[in-house]
């Protein structure tokens, strides 16, 4: 997913990184000789009551996910055959002194019968932080797919994966990445220090960027064509990723693609006007579609006025009455929220409460990554916020059956401990930036694009995504300089949320760009 993204602003951003020289390793390492354990004595729980010593094995192999397993698979789809490789295994880093830190959990899908020199491979990673790949990989582009719309999307509904007629399998190669917290990834060395490298902007970055690194040396693919997709805080994850891989570990890739990013947190928290701005059109989509289907033509007056008039009236500020009531019955009447409650809010509406105040009446709440989707408040009386996400949360269940049931039982590789599709645990532990500056990658997207003029991006959005409005990413690409003009850089928005892919329209749509980006 899809995933949201945190609202904590770390204090201080470690610029701690994995060197570009460390090692990564498939190979089991030859554990060191480990002194003598203490025998238990006889009739203690673990002990047998010999008196012989037990040998321990390393913290690091302890930890040790299960070997690669690779098993062929064909996929039937409609007027196609697909026979590929896929791939369920990991990698280790090591940091500069040679320890072992993390395995990284990937799993990739390589078409069978190709020119590997000349077929495009492309890296896949959501984002959270604390998010694995299984958004991206079941809902969109792998070869199996589950229905994560209608009825697929209650806590519920049964986690049968179905061939994926829009699976990208068909252009490129696929690797899904799920950084260590996510998925099966995890930490094999002990410590805080190690976990706050990773946990950061900068350690998470050179991470990924070097588990990229590897795996194309290990399946001799460093002279594919490369391409990098990032979904939410994959936003902030990939140009990052893209600057990393070009200057430090030596990798060219031709394209980015951002599925529902966030660019720059700093337009969503705060004291920031912006943030009214970048969501009334997402607020206005979500009240036209509640009338009937909505595209992102049927905005341009809502986005002129955001731009315009309303952008006027918000700087103008709350001691010029005629301009906040101006601004407040206008905004009423976009979103159909009542004008009492917009004009008690100066018409500035927080994701929270416009979620809560769009269909109070009827005791619902919409979503944050779907604000098209409705669900009970479970506190309609209660003067605070008490509600989760029925666009997102009912997702979890099904979605970790499925991933758990691909990897198990599909792809033969089972490693112990959970599979973990969200961790609030890492998400809580994340350090987002330096001091009281929101983490941004828009200064590397700008380096990437400047660094190699063949490089292209395409950024996809829903219209009704709550979490990254699709106006805050126009906005800022409109900022780019004209070295990213539209041949290069394009904006594709969706009837959807932040899945938008969900729907079927889109998800196909949005595959034949993915497809013509590469070409």
């Amino acid at each position: 997913m899809a995933i949201g993204f945190a609202a904590r602003i770390g204090v201080a951003l470690l610029a701690l990184s994995l060197a570009a020289g460390a090692r990564a390793d498939d190979e089991q390492e030859t554990p060191k000789p480990q002194p003598a354990a203490t025998p238990t004595p006889s009739g203690q729980k673990g002990g047998a009551g010999r008196g012989n010593a037990a040998t321990t094995p390393p913290p690091a192999e302890q930890h040790r996910l299960p070997p690669d397993s690779t098993t062929k698979q064909t996929l039937a789809l409609p007027g196609r055959t697909l026979a590929f490789t896929a791939t369920a295994g990991s990698i280790r880093l090591f940091d500069d002194k040679g320890e072992p830190q993390a395995d990284i959990a990937y799993t990739s899908y390589q078409l069978d019968g190709t020119e590997k020199a000349n077929r495009p491979v492309t890296f896949l990673f959501n984002g959270g932080p604390g998010a694995s790949s299984a958004w991206l990989q079941l809902g969109d582009a792998g070869p199996w797919r589950l229905s994560i719309g209608g009825d697929g999307a209650v806590a519920s509904a049964s986690p049968d994966l179905l061939p994926n007629a829009e699976t990208w399998l068909d252009f490129t190669d696929l690797v899904f990445i799920d950084p260590v917290g996510t998925g099966y990834s995890r930490f094999v060395a002990s410590g805080e220090d190690v976990r706050k490298r990773f946990f950061s902007v900068d350690g998470d970055v050179s991470s990924i960027a070097l588990v990229i690194r590897r795996w194309l040396e290990k399946y001799d693919r460093l002279l594919s064509p490369k391409f990098v997709a990032g979904e939410s805080y994959g936003g902030i994850r990939g140009p990052k990723v893209v600057h990393n891989l070009q200057t430090q570990q030596g990798v060219g890739v031709r394209g980015l693609i951002l599925v529902s990013p966030v660019l720059d947190f700093r337009e969503y928290q705060g004291s920031s006007m912006l943030q009214y701005m970048t969501s009334l059109p997402t607020m206005a989509a979500v009240a036209r579609e509640a009338k009937g289907p909505v595209t992102r033509n049927d905005l341009a007056d809502v986005e002129r006025y955001a731009q315009g008039e309303f952008l006027v009236d918000l700087v103008k500020g709350l001691a010029d009455t005629e301009a906040t009531t101006r601004l407040a019955d206008k905004v009423a009447a976009l979103t159909g929220i009542d004008q009492a409650v917009s004009r008690r809010l100066a018409g500035r509406f927080e994701v929270g409460e416009f979620r809560r105040e769009f269909d109070r009446r009827n005791g619902k709440v919409t979503g944050r990554y779907d604000a098209s989707v409705e669900g009970f408040d479970p506190y309609p009386d209660s003067s605070y916020f008490h509600f989760g996400d029925p666009s997102g949360d009912s997702l979890l269940a099904p979605l970790t059956s499925a991933a758990v049931d691909l990897t198990t039982r599909k792809l033969n590789w089972r490693p112990d401990g959970s599979y973990q599709l969200l961790s609030d645990t890492v998400n809580k532990a994340w350090d987002f930036g330096r001091g009281q500056n929101p983490a941004e990658s828009v200064s590397q997207l700008r380096q990437i694009l400047a660094l190699d003029p063949k490089m292209k991006l395409l950024v996809g959005h829903g219209l009704f995504d709550l979490a990254t409005p699709y106006f805050a990413s126009k906005i800022i690409l409109d900022q780019l300089p004209a070295f990213a003009g539209p041949v290069r850089v394009k904006l594709a928005v969706y009837p959807g949320g932040h899945m938008f892919y969900s729907r079927d329209g889109a998800r196909q749509a949005f595959r034949s760009e993915v497809e013509g980006l590469m070409k």
